[in-house]
């Protein structure tokens, strides 16, 4: 498991609220990498190779911010 890269779209409406979703993707154990986009409404997650993380325990993460979140279409 792991070596994915997960895209969702994420509802942020400022600096706030990406920097909550940064928060807890930065504390979120088998994330190698992440990119957060307050213009975009995009979240991308590379999970660690050799992670036990997986792109639905990604969306749960950053749903639980209390965000609107849902995979990348």
């Amino acid at each position: 498991m792991g070596g994915e890269t997960v895209e969702l779209r994420v509802a942020m409406t400022c600096e706030g609220c990406s920097g909550a979703v940064t928060r807890i993707l930065g504390r979120l154990q088998g994330v190698a990498s992440f990119d957060v986009s307050l213009e975009t409404q995009k979240v991308t997650v590379q999970i660690a190779d050799d992670a036990a993380l997986t792109p639905e325990g990604v969306l749960e993460a950053v749903a639980k911010a209390g965000k609107q979140t849902e995979k990348w279409a």
